[in-house]
């Protein structure tokens, strides 16, 4: 598929460009979707838009390897449109969303038929997980994983019901499945157990404080663990999703390079800010699955990511209506939007000393497209396409419903001032950004990224 041709060059001059461990003095020329030159001194270079960013700093566009979208079926909530703009207004270039619609993508025409949707209406490049069961494997091996970002196992039970929960149906999957899996681990026996009991308690107004016991460490370590053993049982590419635990930190291993590992691991934004002590404010606004759980979990989350035992930071973007989050606690669903404030939450984190702008790069650019072998994205090199954020790190900005983008209205940040704002977004060569404007034309927005597989 080919959106670049004809389109708009583009000179970002005077930038602090964040790449690769350094920053750099310098200009961007983008020429026809992709990264033409990059130079100290390039104001003589004639382009179409030319974008003055003395004093700001470029980075390459972001890679949210964990969305929810909700399309098809539950667009109530949310839709592959709405989203994808939030995600752009918030540095997102590139995002892989999640099989738990309705219809769930299991098969490779409900697969495709979501590919055909974001190639109408998706502002960031795109591409989707196929969906495990526990008798769909005849339909995952006839997936070509040069299109398709990986197979996403839920191992718990969230919105749509997707648990594989047979082990044989798990342990063919591992075995057989050549490509990267990306497994929500928790243990759903456990899950219920734990449930049973504060139902005998509660009934079904369970204080949402007791989430994190319900959804335990004991449920996330088993789930982890087991599917680390399986993984390395068969040598599974194996990728586990939003580690919430301090526990869950000792199956990885920092003293492999990325490039060579076989099990990796990422961390969500929610992780790394919240807490359990934050549930008395945000109530099931804050309610996720994996829960947000103790304070020592959340620095040891932190600390992990810092010394790479954790690979990459995403969101896990999974909107729901405010209406259904004020529900009890058993009613109420398990999610909430992130994504148009991901970057801007971990450049509060560089402000406070905590990580730096090149790891931040680092984790949310850069290793997901070589975890997930993303061609020519990720990183700002000529011969790229240009995926490019824009920030401006003194610029604060509170959270607001007028200011929300994501279709649900409501934030888990609402009234929160971030000291840093995403001032342009350009996404496979389309400033699709730019000071609160979006620019929809569709030459070029939007590609269906493929991977070095």
């Amino acid at each position: 598929m080919n959106l670049i041709e004809s389109m708009k060059s583009i000179l970002i001059t005077g930038a602090n460009i964040v790449n690769e461990g350094r920053i750099s003095p310098g200009d961007v020329l983008v020429i026809n979707g992709r990264i033409s030159k990059i130079g100290s001194d390039l104001s003589s270079e004639q382009a179409d838009t030319h974008i003055e960013a003395k004093g700001k700093y470029l980075l390459p566009g972001l890679i949210d390897d964990q969305v929810h979208f909700r399309e098809p079926g539950l667009t109530h909530k949310a839709e592959i449109y709405t989203e994808a703009k939030a995600g752009v207004a918030g540095g997102t270039t590139s995002y892989m969303e999640m099989p738990n619609t309705i219809p769930q993508a299991t098969t490779v025409e409900l697969l495709e038929d979501k590919y055909d949707r974001a190639a109408e209406v998706s502002l960031a490049n795109y591409s989707f997980f196929m969906g495990a069961t526990n008798d769909n494997l005849d339909e995952i091996l006839k997936i070509d994983f040069k299109n398709v970002c990986g197979l996403k196992i839920f191992q718990g039970s969230s919105t749509g019901n997707m648990v594989v929960d047979n082990i044989e149906s798990l342990e063919g999957i591992f075995k057989e499945c050549k490509a990267l899996i990306a497994i929500h681990s928790e243990n759903d026996f456990i899950i219920k157990a734990n449930l049973d009991k504060f139902l005998e308690i509660y009934g079904e107004d369970i204080p949402v404080k007791f989430h994190p016991k319900i959804r335990s460490e004991e449920a996330c370590y088993d789930a982890s663990s087991r599917a680390v053993a399986m993984a390395k049982k068969y040598g599974t590419r194996l990728h586990i999703l939003h580690i919430s635990t301090a526990k869950e930190l000792e199956l990885f291993d920092n003293t492999i390079p990325l490039q060579e590992k076989k099990i990796t691991s990422e961390a969500c934004i929610h992780h790394l800010w919240f807490a359990e002590e934050d549930y008395e404010e945000k109530g099931t606004l804050i309610k996720w699955n994996p829960a947000v759980k103790t304070s020592k979990d959340r620095d040891a989350i932190f600390q992990a990511v810092l010394d790479d035992r954790i690979d990459v930071i995403a969101t896990d973007h999974a909107p729901h209506t405010l209406e259904e989050k004020s529900n009890p606690y058993t009613k109420a669903p398990s999610g909430g939007p992130l994504n148009q404030h991901s970057l801007v939450a971990m450049l509060d984190f560089y402000h406070q000393g905590k990580i730096s702008l090149e790891m931040i790069v680092q984790k949310m650019s850069h290793n997901p497209a070589i975890l997930f072998e993303i061609e020519k994205r990720g990183f700002i090199k000529e011969g790229y396409f240009a995926d490019l954020v824009l920030v401006d790190l003194d610029s604060p900005w509170t959270v607001s419903k007028e200011n929300i983008l994501s279709k649900c209205g409501w934030s888990p940040f609402e009234g929160h001032t971030f000291k840093s704002k995403v001032t342009h977004t350009i996404v496979s060569g389309h400033l699709a950004y730019e000071e609160g404007t979006f620019h929809e034309e569709k030459n070029g927005e939007r590609l269906r990224f493929l991977r070095n597989y």
